[in-house]
Parts: structure tokens; C-alpha cells; sequence
């Protein structure tokens, strides 16, 4: 983008990026404040959920807050759970744990299995239906800072940049949406929230965000073998006690299912695939049962906020605020993060509201941060903050027996036993160089339940113009192959679930290549590569995974 270019300039009274439950909703919360403010929510995917992926099964207090007669109103969703089970897998067997010993912490009243795209595009309709202005295919770039660092709103892509940056006959300039507010609603490890984090020093204090890489298909299986609202969460094999994270099946409506691994991305082994570890987990005699004979219908993968309580940013600064992802809500142990989504939206568009009605703009919002974490955040993350320290620190084996301790005396008593327990690096910080680990191997896939990157990533429906400029940043060129590759083998290949990265000899000298058209916008080369040598950008408004259904 360059910043000498002549840009058309749009005011309003609020701007949201990201057309995901938190900025959805809090579009919809300032209408129901104010209708006579101008809200406008840009989304950089083609179309609203395109590039949303979620498990899920939804815990509809979020919603019901919002807009509580949804039901009636025909929001999108499917079964409600039937059937809830935490279930350990080793090798070759499956064991079931008694309900009895599951902490009811990690239970959901009334859960509903969602696909989260489609209650997005639903959540946009209503949003239009109060007057906001929803532009899909419309990157939030850069942002405006005022004389004194406040920000006053974003700028958003140019259009139509050829690879080596020159203009095409299509370039068309972003333009600079101007707000009183502006709300960053980007989910986990977006660009502009990032940006903002680092300048305001909003993670003064905390403990380092924690991510987790969520790999979910969609699958149409054998009637016989459906359940409509049964759900299944899995750990133990195939990520061992090493590594942190577990698995998913949600039985939704019309014969699918939504199969998925989260593996943590704080594991130590250079050579660890969460791809490959998905593979090895769809062979599992528990899962390949039900998949014997199915049809894979969709792909997609995306980082997901799994720091918890500790690793809360501050969320407001001076001219807006961070919502849903992009500040880290998920509630780990029970995988659950759409409500807490809603709820920051809604919370934040409380606040900004009131404070546009006494006359204000484009300051900070003192009150925001303890709304939006008193509407329901904190009661739903103080009492589990310790989960993910304790699988962090002491592995699968003693780190759940831990934690599964710690959630039922947090129940009973209201008090945490390892309540001071933080994690102290960050996820890139904990690879171990390649000579001190044993290397890893998966199977060759079968194309029938296992698949190769590229069949897979053919299903994340990929659509990006690769005559334009790469979005995957190098900060050195020269680091992948100079300290990446002798140190940890270079890990890129491995990490990235899409085949975007590549690692070749040309003349008998290795060559690190990017296949940015790949990419489905995951973020995890920003969150784990070992030497932060790789920055994401939205590529043009529009570029990316088309997902359906996810």
C-alpha cells in the first residue's frame, strides 16, 4: 500500500473490522443503543463467514443476550447436544470417561452444534436490517493515528497491485474510513490488533498469548452411523503426552459430521505436523469407523486463542477497543469461545455508544475494559486460568489429572489451588533445535480418509490471484535457510497446514519458497516460526479460503 496515494475519505461513527460474532454483534448492539449511529463492519473475506471456521458447539448464552428471541427469528443452527462425552484414545483402543468425573465446569447447558459461518452471514442480515453497512471483500490494512497516537480509524486495501507492486488497469486506492471509534475484531493474531498490542503496550503485564491450531473437516458419513447432537472430545493419542490439545466429532444435521485436532502450538519437536498429527488421528480405529465410506465435503484450519485469563491484553486504547479474538476469550478446557465473542461485542458497544452520546471521540474509554470482562468473560475464564499452564508445564499425563483436580475444587469451593500459575514463553520460544529431538514421521495418506496438503487444501475452496503482492512477509529472506534451516530444519513446511511453504535445492543450494496462493489464513507461520522472521498481511480484499458451512 503507499502511503503517497490520494485517498477518498468516508466518516462514520463507527467502524468494526471483521464481520465475525464480536463485530457482528457489536454492530448490532450499537443500533439497539443508538439506531441513529453510522456503524460500518468491513470483512476482508469475499463474503461474510468465507473465512470463519469454528468447531463448534455454541454456548447460546452468548446470543441470548443479544438477541433473545433468535430462535424465533430463524437463526441457522443445528442439533442441540444430546450426548456430551470425553473420551481418552491411546493407540489402538477408546476409553470413556464415567460423566461422573467430569468437572462441571466444562459442561455446557443447552450447547448447540453450529456451523458458525453460516449463524455470521445470519448475524449480518440482522445487522443490515438495523441500518449497518457490511463490506465484504474489504481488508483493513493500515491504520489512522491522530497528532497525539490516537486512532482514527483504518485505511483499507488497494485493489488490483500486481506482484512487483505496479499498478494494474484494475487498481483502484483504499480509502480512509474515519471513525469516532474503532473496533478490532479481527480473531486470533490479526495484523492490525497485533500492531496495536505492541503500540500501546496493551500486554504490559500479561502473560504471552498461547495459540492452538484448530484443523476441522466436514464430513458427509453413513446415516446408519449418525447422531444428530452427539459430541465427542478426544486427547490423548495422537499428540502423546508432549504435546498439549485434543480432537473433536460433532454429529450436525443432514448426515455431517465436524471432525477436527487442535494441537497446541507451544510443542517443543521442530519436526511435529499438526497436518500430519490430523492425518494420524482420522486413522484411529474410533474415527476411521465412522469414516469408512464417507465423503469429505470441506477443509480449513485456523489459529485459535488459547492463553486464557492471564493472557488478556488491555482492550482499550485510545480511539477504540479490541473485541472477541483479536484480545483471546476462548475457554480452553471446554473449547468454547462464540459466546464470550458476542459477549465483548456487545459489551464494548455499551461503552462506546454511552461515550459517543456525551460528545466524546476518539479517546480512551476508561470503563470498557472491566464491562466487557464483567458481562460474563471473567466468571467464565478466572475459574480455569490455571488449565493451560498446568498441560504447558507438566504435559498430557500429569498436566489433566491437574487440571481435572483443579476445575472440580474451582467448582466446589470457588477457589483455585494453582490460581498463580502462568505460562511464561511464548509458543515460538519453545522449539527445541533439531539436533535434541527424535524426528517425527506420518504415513504416506490414502486419499480416502488421509489426504496430501494440496487435496485437502483443494476443499478450503482457495481462491487467491497469484499475480499480486506476496502477504507472507520476510523481515530477512535470508533466515529460513541461514539459521532456520541448521538449527531447527526449518520448520515452516511442517507447521503450515496449507503447503505454502517449501523447502528445495536449486543448483545444489537450498532455496526456502513461498506458495502464498495457498494460504487459507490460519496465522500460524506468524505465531511459530522460530525466528518471528514472518509477518501475515491481509493479502487483496477477497483473496483467500472460501469456506461453506465451516
Amino acid at each position: 500500500m503507499s502511503d503517497s496515494l490520494e485517498r477518498e475519505t468516508m466518516e462514520t461513527d463507527v467502524v468494526i473490522v471483521g464481520a465475525g460474532p464480536s463485530g457482528l454483534a457489536a454492530a448490532i448492539a450499537l443500533k439497539q443503543q443508538s439506531p441513529d449511529l453510522e456503524v460500518i463492519v468491513v470483512e476482508k473475506s469475499a463474503e461474510v463467514g468465507g473465512h470463519i471456521i469454528s468447531g463448534a458447539v455454541m454456548d447460546p448464552a452468548g446470543l441470548d443476550e443479544l438477541i433473545p428471541d433468535w430462535r424465533e427469528k430463524g437463526a441457522p443452527v443445528g442439533p442441540e447436544v444430546t450426548e456430551d462425552h470425553f473420551v481418552y484414545l491411546t493407540e489402538t483402543k477408546a476409553y470413556t470417561f464415567p460423566d461422573a468425573l467430569i468437572p462441571p465446569i466444562m459442561r455446557t447447558k443447552g450447547g448447540i452444534i453450529t456451523s458458525l459461518g453460516n449463524l455470521c452471514r445470519w448475524l449480518a442480515e440482522q445487522a443490515e436490517a438495523l441500518g449497518v453497512d457490511v463490506f465484504p471483500g474489504t481488508a483493513a490494512m493500515d491504520l489512522i493515528f491522530g497528532k497525539d497516537g490516537e486512532i482514527l480509524g483504518i485505511i483499507t486495501g488497494d485493489l488490483g497491485v500486481a506482484r512487483d507492486g505496479s499498478h494494474k488497469s484494475t487498481f483502484a486506492a483504499g480509502i480512509e474510513l474515519r471513525a469516532k471509534y474503532t473496533l478490532i475484531g479481527e480473531g486470533a493474531r490479526g495484523s492490525l490488533a497485533k500492531r496495536l498490542i505492541r503500540n500501546f503496550h496493551l500486554d504490559e503485564g500479561r502473560a504471552p498469548q498461547k495459540y492452538g491450531l484448530g484443523i476441522k473437516e466436514i464430513w458427509e458419513i453413513d446415516p446408519a452411523k449418525h447422531s444428530p447432537g452427539k459430541v465427542s472430545h478426544y486427547m490423548g493419542y495422537p499428540l502423546g503426552n508432549a504435546t498439549s490439545g485434543g480432537g473433536f466429532c460433532y454429529h450436525a444435521e443432514g448426515n455431517k459430521i465436524y471432525l477436527g485436532l487442535v494441537p497446541h502450538l507451544d510443542y517443543e519437536n521442530p519436526t511435529f505436523s499438526p497436518f500430519g498429527e490430523f492425518q494420524r488421528f482420522k486413522l484411529h480405529p474410533e474415527i476411521r469407523e465412522l469414516l469408512e465410506g464417507a465423503t469429505m465435503i470441506s477443509y480449513g484450519a485456523r489459529a485459535i486463542t488459547s492463553g486464557g485469563w492471564q493472557a488478556i491484553p488491555k482492550l482499550a486504547f485510545p480511539g477504540g477497543a479490541l473485541i472477541g479474538c483479536s484480545a483471546g476469550f476462548m475457554n480452553v478446557p471446554r473449547l468454547k469461545a462464540i459466546h464470550n465473542a458476542i459477549r465483548s461485542g456487545k459489551a464494548a458497544a455499551i461503552e462506546i455508544a454511552a461515550a459517543i452520546g456525551a460528545g466524546r471521540s476518539n479517546d480512551e474509554i476508561e470503563t470498557l475494559d472491566e464491562a466487557v470482562l464483567s458481562s460474563g468473560i471473567r466468571d467464565d475464564l478466572y475459574p480455569i486460568r490455571s488449565v493451560k499452564p498446568l498441560w504447558s508445564r507438566f504435559g498430557l499425563y500429569v498436566g489433566v489429572a491437574l487440571a481435572g483436580f483443579d476445575m472440580w475444587v474451582s467448582s466446589l469451593i470457588k477457589q483455585s489451588p494453582f490460581g498463580g500459575m502462568v505460562s511464561h514463553k511464548p509458543d515460538f520460544a519453545r522449539l527445541k533445535p533439531i539436533s535434541k529431538v527424535k524426528p517425527l514421521t506420518y504415513p504416506k495418506p490414502d486419499g480416502k480418509i488421509t489426504f496430501a496438503r494440496n487435496e485437502a487444501v483443494y476443499h478450503a475452496n482457495i481462491a487467491h490471484d497469484e499475480d499480486q503482492p506476496v502477504h507472507l512477509r520476510l523481515t530477512d529472506p535470508a533466515v529460513p535457510v541461514e539459521d532456520n534451516l541448521p538449527l531447527y530444519g526449518e520448520p515452516a513446511p511442517l507447521y503450515c497446514p496449507a503447503g505454502v511453504y517449501e523447502m528445495t535445492e536449486e543448483n545444489g543450494e537450498p532455496v526456502f519458497r513461498i506458495h502464498a496462493q495457498n494460504c487459507v489464513h490460519c496465522k500460524t507461520c506468524d505465531i511459530k516460526d522460530p525466528a518471528q522472521n514472518i509477518t501475515w498481511v491481509p493479502p487483496e480484499g477477497g483473496s483467500g479460503p472460501n469456506y461453506s458451512g465451516m
